[in-house]
Order: structure tokens, then sequence, then C-alpha cells
């Protein structure tokens, strides 16, 4: 019988339960997730070298046989050091490992090993310092040494998590390779040949084990291809599946726009009448809305979507307005009640903690309240979503199926998503392709640019006066700490691995530390406050309006206020430890500035002396986040900016921003493939994939 790669891996033997939980981490929970778990680079070991001919300084690989092993105990320290002789027929050489004592039991004298790693002169000449290593076996009758996994060549190196090391996955990925040959391929044969991709088994050998960096390339960009590919053509089938239902109509009322415009005490950009003009067109049809408006912080997205909310709202019609947090949530009704109460509609907000709906409210403002059984919504109509990547797959997609839409008679609401990162076009093409795009590329004319400075670690008090001064004005400063304290001694690796309350304990002893820093010995004289992410939502807004109504001087908080505050008398906005943020996120720190008439300020401390890493230069030298949005995700990824650590285990969003001819690829081909069979039927491997897709995706 055919083993099932969609089994958990608890079904497959050699694989330890106690090592399930730290493959569960990492998002491996069955055999296909394992087999697709792929490498974030690689080791070249291929420097395969006697031991006469090492050399100090160098990466080296060696194979020798073990002549002698021990485990010393440093006295007074919680360290042990194992060293090994290891000979071939030109010499000996001496390897030594930290605090890995069980090596002594692994390695035996006798036994023929690989050694890779950097060769180092020390008092007694040169050695091998922490290599990788690896036992090696001989093919069964012939005497050959088998070809090693863990040491020479080039080897893959995973993202790991605590307990489960590279050595752990390949070994694991070595023992059921194999089993690929029960896969089908996802790619149909005349593409493959079209674009020379190699096929799906032969791919993924070479992303795993790899004989020369030409043939990880190719099965990188098949694979990229392909994920690329299963987005376009999900994102075709989720329009074809909106088109089917009807969604109600609202009219466009161009008086009525036009007297929303005339009450504001300022004049629109633009693009915010562009995008007025897209989403109206859109409301008017019979068929849903399915829109991102993504604007730069402070472009005026939540003004864009009150005139769809106030269009709805004339009609009869109601509106379903969601945001992250409390705090975003409160600010939306706010801004949406002032905007809309002249002309006679009511607005309600329902989150975790406040009610306050009337039987005649027409737009619900809310976080996952919404969401609740008990809400019920009679018309809805519209909705909004703000921050979508901050939401998990079943909140989205539960708010849009509040009205049921099992019967295609039934109106679907029209859906328009809100994001405060830019997304460079290309990348937003792959990511929600089944959307449609309105961009604000505009800034109010009357913002002032954020005056953004690097501060050296000398210039510190100087800062801290010029802030006091801005305090005196009567202005208010916002101070962001890293979320956590970063120690010395901890990796990145250990870092990801503490326990979310772990976490949240650093991020309270961070924050409070700054706090008393600042209360007691820099700003003894005002009134400081803090926010972390422990502190009860209540209890959180209390501190926010507190701040907003001037009550207090400064706030120091973690990054829970990078999105949503809006507090124009705020001028003053100091980052700790800068180089620990994306480059997008201190853009949305450095937003919550510049929102009144006065000048702003934008100060960057880091860890170090002052050190510019390029997040932090392209941070002073721009202030359009467009342009940074896209920088940010060259650095980092798209991981780490959205909040998708695994968006397609091949990494195809990566690509797509330095590739956009791949994404242009992909979309040809999703289209003609979708031409020439809507239903996939002909093409059983990319159906397998988009409906294990749809299992996943947001289904907005």
């Amino acid at each position: 019988m055919k083993p099932n790669l969609s089994l958990p891996l608890s079904n497959f033997p050699k694989i330890s339960k106690k090592i399930i939980p730290a493959l569960k981490h990492l998002g491996i929970r069955t055999m296909r997730d394992l087999l697709f778990y792929f490498p974030a680079r690689y080791d070249n070991f291929s420097n395969l070298k006697k031991i006469e001919e090492l050399s100090a300084g160098e990466m080296a690989t060696i194979q020798g046989q073990i002549e002698d092993i021990k485990t010393i105990r440093l006295r007074g320290r919680r360290m042990t050091i194992t060293e090994a002789k290891v000979g071939d027929e030109t010499g000996v050489v001496k390897s030594v490992w930290y605090n890995q004592p069980f090596l002594e039991r692994n390695l035996k004298i006798g036994d023929i090993v690989n050694l890779s790693g950097k060769i180092t002169y020390g008092k007694y000449g040169l050695f091998l310092q922490s290599p990788a290593y690896e036992k090696m076996t001989f093919k069964k009758g012939s005497g050959e040494i088998n070809r090693s996994v863990h040491t020479g060549g080039l080897v893959a190196v995973y993202p790991e998590t605590r307990g489960l090391t590279s050595r752990w996955l390949r070994f694991l990925i070595k023992t059921y390779l194999p089993l690929a040959e029960e896969l089908v391929d996802s790619l149909p044969e005349n593409l493959r040949k079209k674009y020379d991709f190699p096929e799906i088994r032969e791919s993924l050998r070479h992303i795993h084990f790899p004989a020369d960096i030409s043939q990880t390339e190719k099965a990188r960009k098949r694979f990229n291809f392909e994920e690329l590919l299963i987005l376009q053509l999900f994102a075709l089938k989720e329009r074809t599946r909106l088109k089917q239902h009807p969604a109600p109509v609202i009219e466009t009322d161009l008086e009525l726009i036009k007297k929303f415009v005339s009450s504001l005490p300022f004049r629109l950009t633009d693009a915010q009448r562009r995008s007025i003009w897209e989403i109206s067109k859109d409301l008017a049809r019979p068929r849903p809305m399915n829109r991102l408006l993504e604007g730069d912080v402070g472009s005026g997205k939540t003004l864009v979507a009150s005139v769809a909310a106030l269009l709805a709202a004339s009609q009869g019609l109601q509106t379903a307005f969601m945001a992250p947090t409390e705090i975003l949530a409160a600010q939306h009704f706010k801004t949406l009640s002032d905007n809309l109460s002249p002309f006679g509609i009511k607005t309600g907000l329902l989150t975790g903690s406040r009610k306050n709906i009337s039987p005649d409210t027409k737009i619900f403002v809310g976080t996952h309240a919404l969401i609740q059984k008990k809400v019920k919504f009679e018309n809805l109509a519209l909705v909004v979503v703000d921050e979508q990547h901050r939401f998990g797959v079943e909140q989205r997609s539960a708010l849009i199926k509040k009205q049921k839409e099992s019967d295609k008679k039934n109106p679907v609401p029209h859906f328009l998503s809100l994001s405060a990162t830019p997304i460079p076009r290309t990348l937003a093409l792959a990511i929600y392709g089944d959307l449609d795009l309105s961009v604000l590329d505009e800034m109010p004319r009357a913002r002032k640019p954020v005056f953004t400075k690097l501060v050296k670690k000398n210039e510190r008090r100087e800062t801290y006066d010029f802030a006091g001064e801005e305090i005196k004005k009567g202005r208010q400063v916002f101070v962001v700490c890293p979320r956590i304290e970063i120690s010395k001694n901890d990796t990145k690796e250990k870092i990801e691995n503490f326990s979310q309350q772990k976490l949240k304990m650093m991020e309270v002893k961070a924050v409070t530390e700054e706090y008393k820093k600042l209360s007691e010995i820099i700003f003894p004289d005002s009134r400081v406050a803090m926010l972390h992410g422990k502190i009860k939502p209540k209890e959180k807004e209390k501190i926010m309006n507190r701040f907003k109504n001037h009550e207090t001087d400064i706030l120091v908080s973690t990054s829970v206020i990078e999105v949503g505050v809006d507090v124009p008398n705020a001028t003053i906005m100091m980052i700790e430890g800068a180089e620990r943020f994306g480059l997008a996120q201190l853009h949305q720190f450095r937003g919550r500035v510049g929102r009144g008439a006065e000048q702003s300020y934008c100060f960057l401390f880091t860890t170090e002396d002052g050190t510019e890493t390029a997040r932090l230069k392209a941070l002073t030298n721009s202030q359009n986040g467009f342009e940074l949005a896209e920088k940010d995700l060259k650095i980092r990824g798209p991981g780490e900016v959205f909040g998708m650590r695994q968006w397609g285990q091949s990494g195809a969003v990566t690509l797509a921003i330095n590739n956009p001819e791949l994404v242009r690829m992909a979309r040809q081909e999703a289209a003609e493939l979708a031409r020439q069979d809507p239903t996939l039927a002909s093409f059983p491997g990319l159906s397998l994939r988009l409906r294990q897709m749809q299992e996943t995706a947001h289904l907005e």
C-alpha cells in the first residue's frame, strides 16, 4: 500500500514523538510538509582536502579515521570541550567541539568520518573548530563509501527551532525523500518543457541535496513559478466564484459625494478622488466588489472608506468596519462618527469591552466581536477590513459570510480591504491577485515631512533636551521600545523559540525599565505613561485616551502603537533599538507623528553606537512609504513584513519582488490554463494544489 503523504508525521517510523512539537512549530505536520520544507541557504563544503594541505582561515572538508576522542569538563565553568584526533595518510589534525559531550558516545576510535568547518590556528597548531561531522558508511559488498549528507559538497541549512537542528532535518528528509516518487507533478508536462523546468521528484532532490548550485537554482525557480501559478489560478477562481453571486447595488450619488467633500476642512488629494471614483463604480455593479485600498501612513484611507459607507447608509444598507485592535476600532468609530453624523448616519461601536449599538445603526465598527454568533446584520452591503494581514483566515471569512452565500440568489456584501503597508504593484499582484487595486500614493498637501535622524551615543543628552523643550511648548512624545530586551548571549534562533509568555514578560521588562529611566531620571518633571501587551484592553484604552487628551506628556510603548493611534499634538517619536525593527515598521512608527500643523521629528536610537544599517539609512533618506516598503521587502522578505512567515513554502513571493517577469509568466499561463479548462479537471496535479490552497487561503 502506498504511503499517504498527507498523514501526520506521527504515522511514520523513525520520527520520534519528542520532536513532533518542534516540527509543528516550523509548520511541518505531514510528510508532504517535511519534503517541501526548503533550505534557507547552503554551506559549501566542497573543498575536500588532505590533512597536510590544510591552512588557517579556510573552510575545508577532510576525511579520516578517529585515532582518539575525549571530553574535558572545565573546572568552575559550565562548559565541556570534546577533542578528537583524526588522521589520514598525510597526517593528523585535532577537532574541537564545545558543550557537545554526546559526541564521545557517537564517534568511536576507528570510525571513518568527514569533518567540515573552519581551519583555525591555535597554541598547538592547526585544528578544526566546531566542525560539522558525519560518520561514513560503506555500500554493501562494494567497500565504497556512501555519499555524504551533512559534510562535503553543498549542505542544506534549514530554518531551525529549539530541539530541531538542520542535521536532524537533513536526516529525516534523506530518509523519506524516496516517498517523493508517489507525488503527482502539479506542473503540466507542456509547461515544464516550455520553460525547461525539472519534474517534481528531481526538483526535490536538487533542492535538498544538490550536486552544484545550478541544480538548486533551477529547482527553486521551478517551485517559485509553480507557487505563483497556483496563486494566480486561485485568484481567477475566486473572481469567477464571486461573479456567480449577486451583490447589493449601491448607486453612485454624485450630489451626496460632493456635499460630503465640501463639508471637509481640507481638500482631497487626486489619489483620494480617483480611489473614491473606482470604489463607487464597483459598488454600483450587481457583482461583489473585491478591492484593496493601499496607501501610506496618513494618506486618508479611512476617509475614502467613509464615502463608501455613506453611500451604503444613504440607501438604507449596512456596513461592517473591522479593525485589529480596540484602540484602532475606537479611532475609526470617532472618525466615521465625526464625518458622517452631519448626514444623519448612525455609527455604532462593538468591541470586547464596549458596545454602543442602536436599532438604527447603519455602520458597525468593531474588532473580532463583529463576527460573534449573536451579532446579526439585517442588510449588510459592505465589509471594510483594516490591516487585513493581521487577521486570521477564519475571522476574515466569517465576517464576509455573515449573510449566507451558499445560495447564489443571496447577495454577497462588497469587500474593501485597507492596508497601511504600501506594497509594490508586482507583489500586490502576486499576493492579492483576486483583488482590484486602488492606491493612495499622495499625502495631504498640508502635511509636513517628518524630520528623521539617527542619534549617535554622544547625542542622546542633546536629543532628550530637545524633547524636553518640545514638552514645555505643550507638545507630546512617543517612545517605542523593541519587543524584547536581547541579551548578548541570546542568538536569533534562541529568541525565536521563546514562549509567547516569556516574550510578553521580556516585553514588559523592557518597557518598564525605559519608563523608570525616563520618568525618574531623564524627565522627572513630565507626566510619563507606559503601554505594553500585558495591559488589559480597557486599561490600554484609558492610557491611550489620557495621552490623546494631553493628560500625559510621554508615552513609552511597545509596537502596539504601530497602527491606529492619531495624536495630532505628538511631535516627537523616539525609537529605541531601531535596528531591531523592519523598515516598513519603522515607517509606521514615524507615521504616528506629523499629524498636526507643527513640525515633527523621528529620532532613531540603536543599541550600538549609532550603527547605520541599510534600513535606517533608507528611512532617514526617504519619506515615501512605497519606496521604503520595496526596500524592506528586499532586505527582509515578505514573511517578516506582512506576518506571513511561510506564504508558499518555496518563497514564491520573495522571488516575485525581484523577478516581475516570473509573475508575468505565471499570470499569462494561469489565464491560458483557465481558458483551456475552467475546472482544471484535465490538470489533476494543479487541481489538487488548488484545493489545498483553498483550505488555508483567505476567501474574501
